[in-house]
């Protein structure tokens, strides 16, 4: 299916404020970027650049006072998840290098603490090694956890979330990550649009690499599902901020939309 995707942000600067953002999908596994639009108003230079996990970055120095940046992508995408339930568990020593990074713990996924190793043991007895581990604890994050606002912040962590009982769509990939990584399943963060999200936002889900191969995983669903566009990327959300800002630059309103294409409805 071919989606059409893409937010608007509008921000109120008072100083001259240099900006990281992280807006641009970029093809490869699952999706192809068929057309792209990026505005800035007032038009302003912009330099691109690549990070250390292959998300397309932009740096700009926002003019002060209204600054407008709208994004728009139409974008080639599956309307199905893959899964695969009963595929192995992929040895640390077999790993390629690139996923090693997405073991260890990290800002938000303290994945070495203890409580949370005893605590994945209940939640995997019985399963076996590898994706049946991963697809257990998303269960157990959708029914144990209930996904409500105002309960957690920018700075929750999985292990306050678990504790809460309670958060929203990156405390639950948070989780997810965290209690894969305990059981040595490389886990990272994915953020992106989803196809008939409600209420719509930009969401955040994770993927965990088993039996050789990245597999999606959202707990925030009932079931798995496409009609998914992956924007960023990283360890946890300290990695995939979609906008970044070192000054006095408010955030007064944010637009997200995603709707099939008008040649494909």
């Amino acid at each position: 299916m071919r989606l059409d995707v893409g937010c608007e942000l509008i921000y109120t600067v008072e100083t001259p404020t240099p900006m990281l953002l992280m807006l641009r999908p970029r093809s490869g596994v699952g999706q192809w970027v068929a057309q792209e639009r990026y505005e800035f108003e007032p038009l302003i230079p912009a330099m691109e650049y690549t990070d250390s996990y292959g998300n397309l970055c932009q740096r700009i120095v926002a003019p002060v006072g209204q600054m407008r940046i709208q994004t728009h992508a139409q974008v080639e995408v599956a309307d199905t998840a893959d899964t695969a339930p009963g595929a192995g568990f992929t040895p640390v020593a077999e790993l390629p290098d690139d996923t090693l990074q997405f073991l260890l713990p990290s800002r938000y996924c303290p994945s070495d603490d203890p409580q949370l190793g005893e605590l994945v043991q209940r939640i995997v007895q019985d399963v076996a090694p590898g994706y049946d581990q991963v697809a257990a604890i998303c269960t157990w994050i959708h029914t144990k956890l209930e996904y409500r606002y105002g309960v957690s912040s920018v700075t929750t962590s999985a292990l306050q979330t678990i504790e809460y009982g309670a958060g929203v769509c990156r405390d639950f990939a948070h989780v997810g990550i965290t209690l894969s990584r305990t059981l040595s399943i490389p886990a990272r963060m994915v953020v992106g649009y989803l196809y008939q999200l409600e209420p719509m936002d930009l969401h955040a889900w994770f993927e965990a690499y088993v039996d050789g191969r990245w597999y999606m995983f959202d707990a925030t669903q009932a079931v798995p599902r496409g009609g998914r566009v992956s924007v960023a990327y990283g360890r946890d959300a300290a990695d995939v901020a979609l906008s970044t800002q070192f000054g006095q630059a408010q955030l007064d309103h944010l637009r997200v939309w995603v709707a099939q294409a008008e040649s494909q409805a």
